[in-house]
């Protein structure tokens, strides 16, 4: 019995020297000092196995274009035949040169007022020249201050950029978003030795474009694939503009898919064809999305600006 109550007060008599070397510690708290690292580890490996994370490197997903540097020298040439007629922004004067340098200028300032590079263009109806737009708009871009523009044909269903350019339409970039091909391979531009251009080689030398390829009734779920925003993403750094033409807005759903990934959109509605209506209508599904305004094509009678007071413009 005497043991156990010596016992007793010798558990009392050590609680209360623990209490006052608490009461001395937090009186009076000593320096903080490093742990080492290697302490640390060790106490972990004795309460049990450690379980190493590893997160996966950059490298491990990203496309090619970011992981090698695009190089244009990869990018195949292809001899192309521009339809002159239709390129209004590959001529040195004249009032549609004009115009296109005009709608340049506005896109400049919208670039000012906030970060914008890749521009989508729609309409809301086919055959209210969005293509028209988007051609001679990446045109005018690439022969201000030798800009490098992307011009990728988005439109998958009913492709003509590369008729306008006089060119292949495959590989394109259906083949890219369904896995056929890389993204260098349905990219090209204008060869040096193009016959039939007339001196327009040096007026699409910045300009690199991607066809549209057949996405026939894939097109929507192409359009939806999350390897477009990955190639505007990819190629962003190499240019210094990416227009996209797409599909009517009204029809189908594939702009609405692609504008995700582009900073604005710009809408092109047909003097004396498109109803009020469907221009609403097109912008309402675009509400998502950056619009930056409608460009009016086909007007009857535009203004003369490169003959204002006798003033035609011969340089960019």
């Amino acid at each position: 019995m005497s043991r156990i109550y010596e016992a007793l007060q010798k558990a009392e008599s050590d609680r209360k020297l623990d209490r006052s070397e608490l009461d001395q510690v937090l009186a009076e708290p000593e320096p903080l000092r490093p742990v080492m690292v290697q302490t640390a580890v060790a106490e972990v490996e004795e309460a049990g196995p450690v379980v190493a994370v590893v997160e996966p490197t950059r490298e491990a997903y990203e496309p090619e274009i970011v992981r090698t540097g695009l190089t244009f020298s990869n990018v195949a040439r292809y001899a192309w035949t521009p339809d002159v007629d239709r390129l209004p922004a590959l001529q040195e004067r004249g009032p549609g040169v004009e115009q296109f340098r005009s709608l340049r200028s506005r896109i400049y300032e919208l670039r000012d007022i906030k970060p914008l590079k890749s521009i989508l263009i729609s309409s809301g109806l086919p055959q209210e020249g969005k293509s028209f737009v988007a051609m001679n708009l990446a045109i005018s871009l690439s022969r201000h201050k030798s800009s490098k523009v992307l011009l990728i044909d988005g439109d998958m269903r009913r492709y003509t950029l590369h008729q306008m350019l006089g060119t292949e339409a495959h590989p394109g970039l259906a083949d890219y978003l369904s896995g056929k091909a890389t993204m260098v391979e349905v990219m090209q531009r204008m060869a040096e030795s193009s016959e039939g251009t007339k001196g327009v080689v040096a007026n699409l030398a910045n300009l690199t474009f991607i066809p549209g390829g057949n996405g026939g009734d894939k097109a929507a779920d192409l359009s939806g694939n999350p390897r477009f925003a990955e190639l505007v993403e990819a190629v962003s750094p190499y240019f210094d503009w990416i227009v996209v033409d797409s599909s009517p807005v009204l029809p189908v759903s594939d702009a609405v898919n692609l504008a995700r990934a582009c900073d604005g959109v710009l809408l092109v509605a047909r003097s004396g064809v498109t109803k009020y209506p469907v221009a609403q209508r097109a912008q309402s599904e675009l509400k998502a999305s950056n619009i930056l305004g409608f460009v009016l094509n086909a007007v009857a009678n535009p203004p003369q600006v490169g003959s204002y007071y006798g003033y035609d413009a011969e340089t960019e």
